[in-house]
């Protein structure tokens, strides 16, 4: 009996510039029918959220921010420019610390550093803030994408991440609509039968981090890729990114608890 063969295919689109209150899908679509590529039921849209929230307006001039007292120290603190170190603050949700150009935060409930704000792929003397709802961008873009090619789509606004103790970046959702992006796998069982019972499939943030090979960091011009026969469980619906607490995290369950014995260690 031979074994069953599966397999995805990635294509990378590149677009124009995008600028502040373009069209997104306007651009995707011209860039679409340049390349030949005509999206079928099942493909999965990986979109830079860069991009996204470019279109959006999301775009900041550091000339027009004035930091505060705090911003000061901490930029100086973690080599940050003040300005942005003031935009990190009102963004994130909890400042834990940082390192050299970096400030570590939770914002929009995730790990992010400098609160997801990008300085990269942003016009001179601006920054680009995280898109203000990347699950309803998501929704938005799949509606419209889906309206245009009469078919069945997911999208993923998507994002760059290290991992701790690890050199690099990988990918991870901040948004998805249409299908199911974290898929419980307890109760399956592995190759000697023995039942799973912590297991969950983080199908989004793996799809992502494929994509990110194509996209790279740089100037590539590939805001999008279109991923097709991706395994992932089509739904009408843009489900919620699933978290777990702070305290259940075993990375942060660590941090919490070393703060609550160290209380002298917690940045002010």
């Amino acid at each position: 009996m031979s074994p069953e063969i599966t397999s995805i295919q990635m294509f990378g689109i590149k677009t124009p510039i995008i600028r502040a209150g373009d069209d997104i899908v306007q651009i995707l679509e011209a860039s679409l029918q340049d390349a030949g590529i005509i999206p079928v039921e099942g493909d999965v849209f990986v979109l830079a959220e860069s991009a996204v929230a470019t279109a959006e307006k999301r775009i900041v001039e550091l000339a027009s921010i004035r930091p505060g007292e705090r911003a000061l120290s901490l930029g100086e603190k973690y080599g940050i420019d003040p300005r942005e170190m003031e935009l990190v603050l009102q963004e994130c949700d909890e400042l834990f610390g940082g390192v050299p150009g970096a400030a570590l935060t939770i914002t929009k409930g995730i790990l992010s550093p400098n609160a997801g704000i990008d300085a990269s792929n942003a016009p001179e003397g601006h920054v680009v803030l995280l898109p203000a709802d990347p699950r309803r961008s998501s929704k938005n873009i799949r509606k419209k994408l889906e309206q245009r090619y009469s078919c069945r789509l997911g999208v993923i606004v998507g994002d760059s991440r290290t991992q701790p103790l690890r050199l690099g970046c990988t990918g991870i959702a901040l948004g998805v609509s249409g299908f199911v992006p974290v898929e419980d796998a307890r109760g399956t069982f592995d190759i000697y039968g023995k039942p799973l019972r912590l297991t969950y499939k983080a199908a989004a943030d793996n799809l992502v981090s494929a994509a990110e090979l194509l996209m790279g960091e740089a100037g590539e011009r590939v805001p999008c890729v279109l991923i097709r026969g991706a395994p992932v469980q089509m739904v009408d619906e843009s489900p919620e990114m699933p978290t777990i607490s702070m305290e259940g995290c075993m990375y942060f369950g660590n941090i919490i608890k070393d703060r609550k014995e160290n209380p002298k260690k917690e940045n002010q």
